[in-house]
């Protein structure tokens, strides 16, 4: 049996480069209980797993009032370096998508 997918319980997720050395991921909720529900089940350690990087690395905001969820994270590759696979941070967003709550 199938959980429910990350992707599944929101709005949208996005993410894009916050600066060569950053990337942020934001999930867009869509009403406050999606939200709270999303606080509720989605811990950060969780995330950190999923991009493969430490807990210290991952900074987290609950934006309450937007109902968004946002996670900013080191790159792993400077942005335009040669072994950069993804110029404009886009494709991360898929990864979390998804993820089973």
């Amino acid at each position: 049996m199938r959980l429910a997918r990350l992707g599944d319980q929101v709005q949208k997720i996005r993410s894009k480069n916050a600066g060569p050395f950053w990337l942020t991921i934001d999930i867009f909720c869509g009403s406050q209980e999606a939200y709270e529900a999303i606080v509720a089940t989605l811990p950060t350690s969780r995330v950190a797993q999923t991009f493969g990087t430490s807990l210290q690395n991952i900074k987290r905001f609950d934006i309450s009032q937007l109902h968004v969820v946002k996670f900013s994270l080191p790159r792993p590759t400077v942005q335009g370096a040669p072994n950069d696979r993804d110029m404009h941070g886009a494709s991360w967003a898929a990864l979390l998508s998804d993820i089973d709550l």
